[in-house]
């Protein structure tokens, strides 16, 4: 009898927020990576299952999905199951643009961190890149990550909370969003127009209006949408009109919105999608 097939199951893709490589979800049930480096840091969850790995010359084991694994950039490491079911993982490849080569001894002297906080961020962070067209959400979520490892790596920092200047700052974005529905504004042009840093930008907009901002565009979106709709136009064209990725995309969006897709809203209007509703007609008056 011969033993079960090892599952190899590899998916990788390029997402559209910068600071990002590369990101890998994979499940392996026997496999062992050779000793190798990147020229990115590599940020490791587990779903399931146990990794063993050396980072220079020192073994470390990853056992509990709560758990983050932080390799840096140019440090030799290797990766093996150690249980016959494998692990499940999925990692971000971050560019030195997200965070500093020089850290990269802080990571080696600890390289998995307890931190289900971060763990946290660093999912909904790949709930948000497997769509690939939240390119706001993904770089607020990133901005997020990035600040909790850096708090991790430099043990000096601390966060600014929002300030006197905080509802100003809001407003001020509000406005970049109002003005840039259709045609989208990404976390970098916003924190260089407003000359602020972007988790505080997020927590400022946040705070002020109950929501972050890529929540906030996503429904003026959905709102002008709804308009187009009532008047006629198609879920395709509206979906290019109103700034969204694909007509997928929007009527994702629209469903989470609204309940139904945009094909069936507005339904049972006379004169078709978007017209009026038509008269009530009165019952007639009684005999006699």
């Amino acid at each position: 009898m011969t033993g079960a097939q090892p599952v190899r199951q590899v998916r990788a893709w390029k997402p559209a927020v910068r600071g990002i490589d590369e990101v890998l979800h994979a499940r392996f049930t026997d496999h062992a990576y050779p000793l190798h480096t990147h020229r990115t840091w590599d940020l490791m969850i587990l779903d399931d299952g146990v990794v063993d790995f050396a980072l220079d010359r020192r073994r470390h084991g990853a056992w509990d999905a709560s758990r983050v694994v932080l390799l840096p950039p140019g440090v030799p490491h290797d990766g093996r199951t150690v249980r016959p079911s494998g692990f499940r993982k999925r990692v971000l490849y971050l560019s030195t643009d997200v965070l500093p080569e020089r850290l990269a001894g802080a990571a080696v002297a600890g390289p998995v961190l307890g931190d289900p906080q971060l763990r946290r961020q660093i999912h909904r962070l790949h709930a948000a890149l497997a769509h690939r067209d939240d390119a706001l959400e993904g770089e607020s979520r990133l901005a997020f990550v990035r600040e909790r490892l850096l708090a991790r790596l430099e043990t000096d920092r601390r966060v600014r909370p929002p300030g006197r200047e905080g509802d100003r700052l809001a407003a001020r974005l509000r406005e970049l969003l109002d003005a840039r529905v259709a045609d989208g504004l990404s976390l970098d042009e916003a924190t260089g127009i407003l000359h602020a840093h972007p988790t505080h930008l997020i927590r400022c907009f946040s705070r002020a209006y109950g929501l972050p901002p890529h929540t906030y565009l996503t429904g003026r979106r959905i709102d002008l949408a709804r308009g187009m709709l009532l008047a006629g136009a198609r879920p395709a064209q509206v979906a290019a009109a109103v700034g969204f990725y694909d007509q997928a995309h929007f009527s994702r969006h629209f469903s989470r919105h609204m309940g139904v897709p945009p094909a069936r809203f507005g339904e049972g209007r006379g004169g078709g999608r978007g017209g009026a509703p038509p008269p009530r007609r009165r019952p007639p008056p009684p005999p006699g």
